[in-house]
């Protein structure tokens, strides 16, 4: 389904004191794909959802958000950490008045960074239509707190943004072949996404975002969906093990470059890789059983199709590193928000979340 990768995630962060309202003074906005998306895909003609059991099983609820987790996904975490409300999915009907202030969810499972990865999704929100959405956002916000205002909120937002995963597992590698597959190498095609998401990211800060975190993708060949279609062994697959390789320090220059073009720090690139891998290589570290097999789902590793009702199910997801084929657990992800709020640069650079905030806070 969509994301089907353990990618990690774009943060900016900034976080100040509530307003008078008590609506956070910084607002939190997320893009990207499946590992972010809260919900848009539930309102959508799409394949790629996640909005029936036994997604959401751990969340309060205990009933399926659309979230592509059994509980909290990685915006929840962080907007937890920061002390702030989980932000809406922007196509529900429950964003609205002072809600608006707190921001939004644009994100939308199985996208990637081109335009033609996910297409057997159907209906999914490209970039281009999550930034349109975007900028819908702050006409409706101008007209709720005036248009200076709604500047100040967006300029000084923390913003998620996800993506990359898509577009070798949904895209270049889907088997037998791929158009993408015969016209470029693998890091013709890295360099050609670095390129693409670079693009991206600079629309983004047309758009008013001023401090984003980047990431890279995570250890595409270790997730359950391709030990079960690809790995003979239960080793992770080294092609897609070697893409990450590739574009994983291309995107970290990129954003150096970028951040020396726009003269600040607005950039910081997270290392999704090394993230995951810690878990991925020491479960047992992490007080994990396996990180090869999912909780849900069927087949080799519970990595074949997706999780649904009549799907394995594990009967305690703390111990399992990955939820379904593609996601990781609850709470993995929060061993991955740790590393964005206390990594060393080896993780994160130039400044892990927490630097981040202190730093901010003085320009409150």
């Amino acid at each position: 389904m969509a994301t089907m990768v353990v990618v990690a995630a774009v943060v900016i962060v900034v976080f100040g004191p509530k307003g008078a309202e008590g609506a956070p003074s910084r607002a939190f906005f997320v893009f990207g794909d499946s590992l972010v998306d809260s919900g848009n895909n539930n309102y959508l003609p799409t394949t790629a959802r996640a909005d029936s059991r036994p997604y959401g099983i751990d969340y309060p609820t205990h009933r399926p958000t659309g979230r592509f987790s059994n509980g909290f996904n990685l915006p929840d975490i962080i907007s937890q950490r920061i002390g702030s409300e989980p932000t809406l999915p922007y196509l529900s009907p429950e964003l609205n008045g002072q809600k608006l202030l707190i921001g939004a969810n644009f994100a939308s499972a199985g996208i990637g960074i081109l335009n033609d990865t996910g297409i057997q999704f159907v209906r999914i929100l490209r970039m281009y239509e999550q930034y349109e959405l975007f900028q819908e956002y702050q006409v409706r916000l101008s007209a709720e707190v005036g248009s200076e205002k709604a500047k100040k909120i967006v300029n000084g937002a923390l913003v998620l943004i996800t993506l990359g995963g898509n577009d070798f597992v949904n895209n270049y590698f889907v088997t037998p072949f791929s158009l993408r597959s015969r016209q470029f190498t693998v890091s013709q095609f890295s360099r050609y996404l670095i390129t693409e998401y670079a693009k991206i990211l600079q629309r983004l800060y047309e758009l008013g975002a001023r401090r984003v975190l980047v990431s890279g993708t995570g250890p595409l060949g270790c997730v359950p969906s391709q030990l079960a279609s690809k790995s003979t062994n239960g080793e992770c697959v080294p092609e897609l093990q070697e893409a990450a390789n590739i574009f994983n320090p291309l995107l970290v220059q990129m954003t150096k470059d970028l951040n020396s073009q726009v003269g600040s720090d607005v950039f910081v690139a997270v290392n999704a890789f090394v993230m995951h891998m810690d878990f991925v290589t020491k479960p047992e570290r992490f007080g994990f059983v396996t990180s090869k097999e999912a909780c849900c789902g069927q087949g080799k590793y519970n990595g074949i199709g997706t999780c649904n009702a009549l799907s394995n199910l594990c009967p305690n997801r703390d111990v399992y590193a990955f939820w379904d084929a593609f996601h990781p657990t609850q709470r993995a992800l929060g061993f991955i928000v740790d590393a964005i709020f206390a990594g060393t640069n080896d993780v994160i650079s130039p400044m892990n979340l927490t630097t981040i905030m202190a730093l901010d806070s003085n320009n409150i």
